[in-house]
């Protein structure tokens, strides 16, 4: 069965040093085969996806990437240069790669300009964000300008985790509960619901956030976030619909770094199978472990062809 997957890693010399938080909550041994598969295309990465049957990849800058750049102009000409390099990795492959731009928030109408031009002159399918910039969320008005972008030209933002702006008490003296294991999806599941109550899906509704690692947890908390939602008090923000429809009807989800069939299969009773999309994680996680997943979970065959590729073959017009 055809695949295409879409969140899957890469670096460049101009960004690889911005991965110093990434490597120091990782084992050395492993964070040393990461960097090198991030910046193979033509070896490595073709090949796994070759032996594995993946058809074509999506590629992203890995996270950080400049969403932790201080200095504005520095952020906005190194997102431009890694937009205009993964063109080029593209063009090489056209038929197996493609890929989401690298986008600088620290200029919002900046970052908008920019992703119209990827998507336009570039051929890109979208953007992927690794978290907040520098501490400031998008749900925040300065943001609305992207989301105006993206509704317009038709192309989702991959939500990715990042490393938190500052550190929880709660995981003080538990360094394996940082980063993917714990507080990424905690992180990114909370940015992702500042969205949804903070209105950015009323003012946007035509938006499509991607969220990986199986939605965030998101898709196993729909009805308590409904119920709890109705006897709390409420801020500044009034949103027109229950919680969970918002993220029915504008959040997608894939199973990068999730191969876990209980959760999948919850994903498909809460979200539908149209909402759902195959991807690997590479290189963080095994292309043989992942396509083993979902060659043999036990959905319909129609809902694994939607997952495997005919989702986001019609969300990315691939």
């Amino acid at each position: 069965m055809k695949k295409i997957v879409l969140e899957e890693h890469f670096t460049t010399p101009s960004l690889a040093g911005y991965a110093s938080e990434l490597e120091a909550i990782i084992d050395p041994t492993c964070f040393k085969f990461y960097k090198s598969r991030l910046v193979d295309f033509e070896d490595a990465r073709l090949q796994e996806m070759d032996k594995h049957g993946i058809d074509m990849s999506v590629l992203s800058v890995t996270t950080p990437g400049v969403q932790v750049e201080r200095d504005r102009n520095v952020a906005v000409a190194k997102a431009r240069e890694a937009n205009d390099f993964l063109a080029t990795v593209i063009q090489r492959h056209p038929t197996r790669f493609s890929g989401f731009a690298h986008l600088a928030l620290q200029d919002p109408a900046e970052a908008a300009n920019e992703l119209e031009r990827s998507v336009t002159q570039l051929g890109l399918r979208g953007a992927m964000i690794n978290g907040h910039t520098n501490g400031e969320y998008l749900d925040e008005e300065k943001f609305w300008p992207l989301w105006e972008r993206a509704e317009h030209l038709g192309v989702p933002i991959y939500l990715h985790p990042a490393n938190p702006p500052d550190s929880a008490r709660c995981l003080a003296g538990y360094p394996e509960m940082l980063g993917p294991t714990w507080a990424w999806g905690t992180e990114t599941a909370t940015h992702a619901l500042r969205m949804v109550f903070g209105g950015v899906f009323d003012r946007f509704p035509n938006v499509t956030l991607i969220l990986g690692h199986m939605g965030e947890t998101l898709p196993f908390v729909l009805w308590r976030l409904d119920s709890r939602y109705k006897m709390m008090k409420h801020g500044s923000h009034s949103i027109k619909k229950m919680p969970s429809q918002y993220i029915r009807d504008n959040i997608m989800i894939t199973t990068s770094g999730a191969c876990d069939m209980p959760a999948l299969l919850c994903s498909v009773l809460s979200l539908g199978a149209d909402r759902i999309m195959f991807s690997v994680d590479y290189p963080y996680e095994s292309t043989e472990d992942s396509v083993k997943f979902i060659d043999t979970v036990p959905v319909s065959e129609a809902d694994r062809e939607k997952i495997c590729h005919l989702n986001a073959a019609r969300l990315l017009r691939l």
